[in-house]
């Protein structure tokens, strides 16, 4: 889903993209189009015409501009609506999505359902088996699945439900990357099919051949082929989705239904659970948890009067309460509540405990607060006003409510205990009445308990099995898992692709609407260009009549030169005629630019059109010049006339200049006219094909609703008949549901036992089943790695091949190395004797005489001439030294390389030996394992035969049974995911090339010649094993034949048969292996066969294609030369015509001469004298104009020529053209012969192919012979088995002989053997393994040297004797095991043959699919050739079309022109005619007049103008023609250039295609080598089996012989057997009389047994009632049972939950608990402190009864006197409560006080004698006007001011007391002598008031006021007035009056 809408968000944002590309284009637009306005307004115009054109021209583009918005607006709707249908589109998608994944889902569960009724079938055919099979003992048969089926339907239902559930999303997000891939590579195709549309329209415009177009046909089938497959894919991928989904939402609309059954079912059950226990419920209300009278009573801690804790306790109460309605119901059991109840009690006990020990606690409290009691009394008076009175009486209030408190929790305890008393007697006479009922009940659990542990055993075996389904289904999903990650994957880079071909395909879009709006603008363009071409042509042909007109001009000019006189009349009127033209003119071409300004204007947004019209914007200017040239002109004509030639003929330079300039724009404008009209029509094609697609489009769409409407159809009828057959099923179930409770008791046991037997023979399946798994892996992975190995030898042999060769290369250069050093050392010693004669010459010239002899002369001459030539050697010597180094060092370097390869080879050789060794470890581990599941196999079956024979018989049955289906299941499974595979690897695929399949061959090939080599290895091992073993054989039957005996003969003939049926399996096996080689050979030769004709069918369409080249090239070639020839014929045509003309008219000429001449001879005497100087003139002007007619005549001689020249050059050109032609077809045949030559290798291949099919049958005769020694071997193995079992029978007798009584040992001996057996034979396995290995290896070294091999053969040959000899030694052990591990085998080679079947139905497939992928492969690569060879081939057809085109529009420019020439000849031809008229108008007036002669002239002198008109016609047609040849020489130039370049392809191809062939002759040599030294090889392997085979026919006469023997005494024992046979034919005879008397007896026994069973009948079907009536009945208890179980377990649960609760509150009272405790032990603490502090306080108490402190007695005087009178009352009580005194007497005393005071000072003085040494302390001024203030806040004052005294009283002390702050921390001082107190007053004022008793409370002892200097107590000092009342300063919280006052009140 997030994929999806990613991919719309990735939609949406691209086409957003688009939205905002195009609108920033529109503002550009916007902003280009503001800017011109403004510089167009800029801009100056001069005329007002010129500016409505400007505006016309400004409005026409800001139209345009509109339209384009309009355009872009419009695309902009389109692509928001397809945004628009594409969301909607998505949101159906993923609604049939959906649906089909629910159908699908669906389907499957109906499967499901399909295989479990299926399984209930076999399971009733096995049950019906078991009762046909089993006695009346055991009863009537097992029936275990069909309840454990239909327990088991819902959880799988529950559990694919979920399963579906999970895989939901994944799949609809897989399904819409599908889609989207499926869409890309459909637009991608759409695309690829419009470019080849377009190609063959192209190719059709063009005119293509029939054979290209049915070529053409073809693709276009093919490709419509590919999108029929490419739909139909997509439709069945959607179809699928759309199953799927429905099939999902079906199970999650059963899953919902079902949740709602059920929760509707538990509310149910759960409403009757409350009804039933709100009437057997038991009112627990009264009763209480002791844990509350706990917790209360824990709750009186020592700090009971704090309120906060009675808070906790309420709440505590609170939360015990709402647990008793939670537990009230849990109560309702009896056992849960004498459970309680003994919980209770242990409770109550430690409640009592607790209870005690506060008891205790509260006495003590009780104690001391009497004691405070009584100080409280003593103190009552002073202390009424004080905040005392007040915390006495809230503590008192605490006191009072937790004795009402214990008080209540006692009333409570009591009530708890009479109500459990209550309870205990209810609860004893219920569980009188219940015990009885409860006894029943348990029997019943009991027997219903045994029936569900029975069912639950059942319900085991079905979960085990449905677990190994589950694993099997995990195993699929898993792989399914694996291949969506995989698809994802690749859907992922599909996407990155996609989008990648969205913005390309945007792009183009972008690019096509671009060109669209360039198309529109050249359509424009077009059609303007196409009314200036009109205009030009206009102008063209005005400009050729003024031309002429001015012509006619210079005529009448020139006349008036002659007849000043007479013409200037008429020259004045022409000038004015001219005049008035030319003005004419002037406004025509004031127009004409008009038009061209405006048309420029329209153009100005095309940058290339821009130049061009600036271009004739100056042609114009010039044209303009011209005219006001022209003006000019014809002013000055009236002045002067030689002027007027000078500017005529610059108006003809002019003329022609302009001539030239108009016909180069007139031709590139048809060019541009042509390319726009080519565009135009290419873009049209494409719109059709466009719509054409469009329409398919909406077809294919139209198939596809139709196609999912029928789908939808189909699964609605599939899901109702899905649901009729469930029903049905669910009936059956139910059926047969009923009938198996019935048999539910009988079968119990048996089901037991068979669970167990299954359960062991699972167990042996699942081990065995394992086992097989692992070998087959392990033997895959070792052919793997052999044919690995195979590999790398054949490459290291061709390496070793290739070093062997370059070694030998190198030894011969060293030896011609070591040539070339002697023969130059011969050549140095013979230079150095040179030398030497030479200096030895010297010195004999020298010393000799100056003489010298001819003959030392030539010597020496010879000499040196030698001496060169050794030079000339030695040099040569040198150089080819230096090669030979070069070699040398080349040479090292490559056999460094090569050490190094062979150094590598090593490694890898030492690691697969390592990894060889590893396997072969491996190998040992599972043969150990494998012995002891078969040693434990072996014990199972032991015990299963002494148990059940009958019922293993049906397991097996059953494991068989399941065998094949899991088997069945995986094979389907894979199948469908190898289908799944191949779809997406033939995808991937495709796109490798032939090449692959050539290294496939190759492969093959080489596996052919390993797979050879291999059957030679084996055939001689096994050859020589058989020999040695025949040999062996043939001496034991020689020793054995004597002991041979006629009792053991038939089971020995027994075993043997059961040796030859295995035998025969293994011969299948092996049959069926070669088979399926061969059908690997077949399939491989019919691979080749396909590819040949493939190849063939190329060639044959390359033929083609070839050939078709050829005659389009012809074709065009001859249609250029055509067409020019055609040109040419109407030129010249033309050009007769015209000279034909010519001549009529010089003849009409020549006869008005004649005439004149005649009519002149007439009237000569008349007029001659008059007319003689006018003749002379015309006479001179009349040889001026013969001498101009000449040189025109020369120079169209010169133009003649000048075209034969090109005519000419033509001529060599077509030359060169048809040599380029030869060379293509010299070419052409040296393809011819290249296909010859590869059809030679061809055929040489076949011929090889030949080869390798002989090679096959002889291979197949090789292994016919090697089958025929495996039966020779089996006969003899048969023969030898023979022999052996009667020495073992023999034993055997014996032994059973000897010990009879002790069967058990002999069994466990018997064991130890076969283990010991076993043991041996897997050694002998090993070493036969490692045999192999090393033969194998032996043998690749044969391939090396033969002498090698030789050698490695005898080594083999003798360790394989020493291994027989072993066996030999071992055979007789080996013998006795056999028989036991025949019936192991047996069952083994069953499995294997089911495997070995199944692995080679999967090769098949394999195969079948593999050449399938291999055939579209190539059908793919040939499809993607021809594609190729089509595309080039319509390249070139496309380059060919443009030079044609080009060619086609040079003619048709030259037509154009030569059009043009033929309008002015037909005007000049019109005007001779009239001038001819006017000629014979005027020789008729001659006729008439005198004048004829001067007319005559004049005549003459007009037809001669008139013939230099014609020349200069002429001339311009031959300048015409040259142009035309120029042009025709310029395309055959460019034609040579385009053969030249073919050419050079051409070359290119012929040089790779030999490159090719040498390629292909190199790798076919070496192919053919290969084969001849296969053939080579396998000759020799041939040669050496021959002789093999030979030896082994000695052999075999030699075992034949024996046999033969053999014979004569099998045919003694035949005799006896014969003698045998009568005996037991007589007693046959006797038993088969016996048998007939058994059959008359069974008939009458039969009669018997009839009317019994209709007895039996009666009976049975009168118990069958009665016992459907008892189990009526107890289903009904049972029913009743179950509900009654289902309320208990409801109840327990229940109060499992309220025992959770009550765990948790207990926990949390732990935690209490706990901190009550440490409250406790901080109690005690503060206990022994309070303890400490009150002895301490006696103490003082008792020292200090009788004492008074003098200074508190002197202060207490001294205030007694300072206080104000009224006020002395109060000081006088503080003193009498502080000495004791009562108040009576107190009151006494103050009512005495009115008589005076004296008498209780003087006594009170009398009685303090000793108060006099208190020294006098100063008053302080402070303490004035106190008088005021009560004598109480006097008194508190002075006691807080004692804080800090000088001197501490003198008989405390004060260090031993503790002070609160520091408990037990004082430590013991002596106290110092008042004497030294009173004496250091001063020094007491530093020191820390810590000891202070009286402080101990506060926080820190801070003296409330400042003290002076001086020591003297505050209330001696004099009180000042300063103060008016007293201010305490702040203090701590603790330092309050109050707590000063209880410390003193407790001292």
């Amino acid at each position: 889903m997030a994929s999806w809408l990613g991919g719309l968000g990735s939609g949406l944002g691209q086409s957003l993209g688009q939205v905002g590309d195009s609108l920033s284009s529109l503002t550009g637009q916007i902003s280009s189009f503001t800017k011109d306005i403004l510089l167009e307004g800029a801009e100056e115009v001069g005329d007002a015409a010129t500016e409505l054109h400007v505006s016309n021209s400004r409005l026409r583009e800001i139209e345009s501009i509109n339209a384009a918005q309009k355009l872009e607006n419009d695309r902009l709707k389109k692509v928001c609506s397809d945004l628009e249908e594409k969301h909607e589109a998505a949101e159906l998608q993923i609604k049939q999505l959906s649906i089909e994944y629910r159908n699908q889902l669906q389907q499957k569960e109906v499967e499901i359902s399909h295989l479990k009724a299926r399984q209930n079938a076999l399971q009733e055919q096995l049950q019906k088996v078991q009762t046909a099979a089993q006695t009346a003992q055991l009863g009537a048969g097992v029936l275990p699945a069909a309840t454990a089926s239909a327990s088991y339907v819902p959880e799988v239902r529950h559990s694919s439900g979920f399963e579906g559930d999970d895989m939901d999303f994944g799949d609809i997000i897989w399904s819409q990357q599908e889609i989207n891939r499926l869409s890309n590579e459909v637009s991608r195709l759409e695309s690829e099919v419009d470019h080849w549309k377009q190609i063959a329209v192209s190719s059709k415009v063009q005119g293509t051949n029939d054979a290209e177009q049915s070529e053409i046909c073809k693709l276009q089938n093919v490709v419509k082929e590919l999108k029929q497959n490419l739909s139909q894919e997509i439709d069945e991928h959607q179809h699928e989705l759309s199953v799927l989904q429905d099939a999902h939402r079906q199970k999650l609309v059963e899953l919902s239904r079902r949740h709602r059954e059920e929760l509707r079912e538990y509310e149910e059950r759960i409403e009757e659970l409350e009804n039933r226990l709100q009437q057997d419920g038991v009112s627990t209300d009264a009763v209480d948890d002791p844990k509350i009278t706990e917790q209360k009573k824990k709750a009186q801690s020592p700090d009971g009067g704090q309120v906060e804790e009675l808070q906790v306790v309420k709440d505590l109460e609170d939360e015990i309460r709402k647990l008793n309605h939670q537990l009230s119901s849990a109560k309702a059991e009896n056992k849960n509540l004498l459970k309680e109840q003994e919980f209770a009690k242990l409770e109550k006990i430690q409640i009592a405990q607790d209870y005690e020990k506060l008891k205790s606690d509260f006495d003590a409290l009780q104690r001391s607060v009497a004691e405070q009691d009584a100080l409280l009394k003593e103190q009552k008076q002073p202390q009424s006003k004080t905040s005392l009175p007040q915390d006495v009486v809230s503590l008192q209030q605490a006191l009072l409510e937790a004795e009402n408190e214990i008080a209540r929790l006692s009333s409570l305890n009591q009530e708890l205990t009479s109500a459990q008393h209550k309870h205990e007697n209810i609860l004893s006479s219920n569980t009188e009445d219940q015990n009885s009922e409860i006894n029943q009940l348990r029997q019943d659990l009991e027997r219903k308990e045994h029936e569900l542990d029975e069912s639950i055993a059942e319900r085991e075996t079905l979960i085990a099995e449905l677990e190994e389904l589950d694993k099997q289904n995990q195993e699929a999903t898993q792989h399914m898992i694996t291949l969506k990650e995989q698809l994802s994957k690749q859907h992922t880079e599909t996407d990155s692709i996609i989008k990648q071909l969205k913005l390309d395909i945007d792009c183009e879009r972008k690019k096509v609407s671009e060109l669209e709006t360039e198309k529109m603008k050249a359509i424009k363009e077009l059609d303007s260009q196409k009314e200036k071409l009109s205009h030009c042509s206009y102008a063209l042909n005005d400009l050729h009549i003024t031309k002429q007109q001015l012509q006619d001009n210079i005529k009448d000019l020139q006349e008036q030169l002659r007849k000043a006189h007479e013409c200037n009349s008429q020259s004045k009127k022409e000038i004015e005629e001219l005049q008035q033209r030319l003005k004419e003119r002037e406004e025509e071409f004031h127009v004409s630019l008009s038009k061209l300004t405006e048309k420029s204007n329209e153009e100005s947004n095309h940058t290339c059109q821009d130049l061009i019209l600036k271009d004739r914007e100056v042609e114009i200017a010039k044209l303009q010049n011209v005219v006001s040239e022209n003006k000019r002109i014809n002013e000055d004509l009236q002045k002067s006339l030689s002027n007027l030639r000078i500017e005529n003929g610059k108006l003809m330079a002019t003329i022609e200049e302009l001539k030239q300039e108009l016909s180069d724009a007139i031709s590139e404008k048809k060019k541009v006219h042509l390319e726009k009209d080519t565009l135009v029509e290419a873009l049209k094609m494409e719109k059709r094909q466009l719509e054409s697609e469009l329409n398919e489009t909406e077809k294919r769409l139209l198939e596809q609703a139709r196609n999912y409407e029928k789908t939808i159809e189909d699964l609605s009828k599939a899901r109702s008949m899905d649901t009729s057959a469930l029903q049905l099923e669910h009936e059956r179930l139910v059926k047969l549901h009923q009938e198996k409770d019935f048999k539910l008791a009988e079968l119990k046991k048996t089901i037991e036992q068979m669970e167990l037997d299954h359960q062991e023979t699972k167990e042996m399946l699942t081990t065995s089943l394992g086992g097989q798994k692992q070998l087959t892996d392990l033997i895959k992975e070792k052919e793997v790695f052999i044919e690995k190995y195979k590999n790398q030898a054949l490459q290291a042999k061709q390496e070793l091949e290739e070093y062997m060769k370059v070694s030998k290369k190198q030894d011969v250069l060293k030896q011609n190395l070591e040539e070339k050093d002697r023969s130059l050392a011969v050549m140095k010693e013979e230079n150095n004797h040179l030398k030497e004669e030479i200096e030895r010459l010297k010195d004999q010239q020298s010393r000799s005489t100056p003489v010298v002899e001819p003959k030392t002369l030539d010597i020496i001459i010879e000499l040196e001439s030698e001496v060169t030539q050794l030079k000339v050697i030695k040099s040569n010597l040198e150089e080819e030294i230096k090669v030979l180094k070069k070699t040398i060092e080349d040479q090292n370097q490559a056999t460094v390389k090569l050490q190094q390869s062979l150094q590598e080879q090593r490694k890898e050789i030492d690691e697969s030996k390592l990894q060889c060794q590893q396997m072969n470890v491996t190998h040992e581990r599972l043969f150990l394992e494998k012995d002891e599941e078969i040693k434990n196999l072996q014990k199972t079956i032991e015990q299963i035969k002494t148990q059940l024979h009958k019922e293993r018989q049906i397991i097996q049955t059953d494991a068989s049974d399941l065998f094949q289906e899991t088997k069945v299941q995986t094979l389907n499974g894979e199948n469908g995911n190898e289908k799944h595979d191949l779809s997406k690897a033939e995808i991937e695929r495709l796109v490798k090339g032939i090449k692959e399949r050539e290294m496939e061959i190759k492969l093959l090939n080489e596996k052919n010649v390993s797979l050879s080599q291999q059957i030679d290895q084996l055939s001689k091992d096994e050859v020589g094993k058989l020999n040695r073993i025949i040999q062996e054989k043939d001496l034991e039957i020689q020793a054995l034949n004597a002991r041979v005996s006629s009792a053991s003969y038939r089971q020995d003939v027994l075993s043997l048969q059961q040796q030859l049926q295995a035998y025969v399996l293994e011969r299948e096996q092996v049959l069926a292996v070669l088979s399926e080689k061969t059908r690997e050979n077949s399939q491989l030769k019919t691979e080749y066969r396909n590819i040949m004709d493939m190849v063939a069918a190329k060639e044959a369409a390359l033929v083609r294609l070839q050939e078709e080249n050829r005659r389009l090239s012809n074709r065009s070639e001859n249609s250029s030369q055509e067409m020019s020839r055609e040109t040419i014929q109407n030129l010249s045509r033309i050009i007769r015509e015209k000279d034909i003309e010519i001549d009529a008219l010089s003849q009409k000429c020549q006869t008005l001469l004649t005439v004149l001449q005649t009519s002149s001879t007439g009237a000569d005497n008349g007029a001659g004298g008059v007319n003689s100087n006018q003749f002379e003139e015309l006479l001179q002007e009349r040889d001026k104009l013969k001498q101009q007619v000449k040189k025109m005549e020369e120079w169209k001689q010169q133009v003649i020529t000048t075209v034969q020249n090109m005519q000419h050059e033509s001529a060599h050109l077509q030359e060169e053209l048809h040599r380029l032609q030869a060379q293509i077809s010299v070419e052409s045949d040296s393809t011819s012969r290249l296909q010859v030559d590869y059809n030679g290798l061809i055929q040489s291949y076949e011929q090889n192919e030949k080869k390798l099919k002989s090679f096959s049958q002889e291979l197949a005769q090789v292994q016919h012979s090697i089958g025929q020694l495996y039966s020779t071997k089996d006969l003899l193995l048969s023969k030898l088995d023979l022999v052996t079992p009667s020495v073992a029978t023999a034993a055997t007798v014996s032994q059973l002989s000897g010990v009879q009584c002790s069967p058990p040992e002999a069994l466990s001996e018997e064991s130890k053997l076969l283990q010991n057996e076993l043991e041996q034979l897997k050694k002998k396995l090993q070493e036969k393994d490692s045999t192999i290995r090393i033969l194998q290896e032996n043998n690749q070294r044969l391939s090396d040297s033969v002498a090698t091999a030789s050698e490695i053969e005898r080594k083999s040959q003798e360790g394989t004797e020493s291994e027989m000899r072993q066996i030999k030694e071992k055979h007789d052990v080996l013998q006795k095991s056999l028989r036991e591990k025949d019936i192991l085998i047996k069952s083994k080679s069953d499995q294997l043959l089911s495997v070995s079947e199944n692995l080679s139905n999967k090769e098949n497939e394999n195969e079948l699919l593999k050449q399938a992928v291999t055939n579209l492969k190539e059908r793919n690569l040939i499809l993607e050739m021809d594609i190729r060879k089509l595309k080039e081939e319509n390249e070139k057809i496309v380059a060919r079309c443009r030079e044609k085109e080009t060619e086609f529009r040079a003619l048709q420019e030259t037509n154009m022109q030569f059009s043009m020439m033929l309008k002015e000849k037909e005007f000049e031809s019109h005007s001779m005619k009239e001038k001819a008229l006017a000629f014979e108008k005027l020789l008729k007036d001659k006729e008439q007049g005198k004048t004829g002669e001067l007319n005559q002239l004049l005549n003459e002198v007009k037809s001669m103008q008139e013939k230099a008109v014609t020349f200069q016609q002429e001339r311009d047609q031959v300048m015409v023609a040259l142009k035309q040849k120029q042009m025709e020489s310029s395309a055959l130039q460019s034609e040579v250039q385009h053969l030249h370049e073919k050419e050079q392809r051409l070359n290119q191809e012929l040089e790779r295609l030999r490159n090719h062939l040498l390629e292909m002759e190199d790798s076919y040599t070496r192919e053919a080598l290969a084969a001849e030294d296969r053939e080579v090889k396998l000759r020799k392997k041939v040669l050496i089996l021959e002789e093999k085979l030979a030896s082994s026919s000695t052999a075999v006469e030699n075992a034949s012989h024996q046999a033969s023997l053999q014979v004569e005494s099998l045919q003694e024992q035949l005799n006896l057997v014969s003698k045998q046979r009568d005996e037991t034919m007589l007693q046959l005879t006797i038993s088969q009389d016996q048998v007939k008397q058994y059959a008359l007896s069974l008939a009458n026994l039969q009669m018997v047994l009839e009317q019994f069973q209709q007895e039996e009948k009666a009976m049975y079907s009168a118990e069958l009632e009665r016992h459907q009536k008892q189990s009526a009945e107890w289903k009904k208890k049972a029913e009743n049972l179950e509900e009654k179980v289902v309320s208990l377990q409801e109840s327990l649960e229940e109060a499992n939950a309220a025992l959770d609760a009550a765990s948790r509150l207990t926990e949390q009272l732990d935690i209490k608990e706990e901190q009550i405790e440490e409250l406790k032990k901080e109690g005690e603490v503060r206990r022994e402190m309070l303890e400490d502090m009150q002895n301490k306080l006696m103490n003082l108490m008792n020292s200090t009864e009788g004492k008074v402190d003098k200074l508190l007695m002197r202060n207490l005087f001294i205030g007694h006197f300072h206080t104000p009178k009224n006020k002395r009352l109060e000081v006088l009580r503080l003193m009498g409560s502080i000495l004791g005194l009562k108040k009576e007497e107190l009151d006494q005393l103050l009512s005495e006080e009115q008589r005076g005071v004296t008498r209780w000072v003087t006594g009170w003085l009398g009685g303090g004698a000793g108060s006099k040494s208190v020294p006098s302390t100063p008053l302080r001024p402070t303490h004035q006007n106190i008088f005021n203030s009560s004598f109480s806040e006097l008194f508190v004052k002075f006691l807080e001011t004692e804080s800090s005294p000088s001197l501490p009283p003198p008989k405390l002390s004060v260090h031993h007391m503790k002070p609160l702050g520091a408990a037990g921390t004082g430590k013991t001082s002596s106290t110092p002598p008042n004497s030294q107190m009173q004496d250091s007053p001063v020094s007491g004022m530093g020191r820390r008031p810590d000891a202070n008793p009286f402080l101990a409370p506060r926080s820190a002892a801070v003296p409330l006021i400042t003290p002076a200097s001086s020591s003297g107590h505050l209330l001696m000092k004099p009180i000042s007035d300063a103060l008016p009342t007293f201010t305490p300063l702040p203090v701590s919280s603790d330092a309050s009056a109050g707590a000063v006052l209880k410390d003193l009140l407790k001292q």
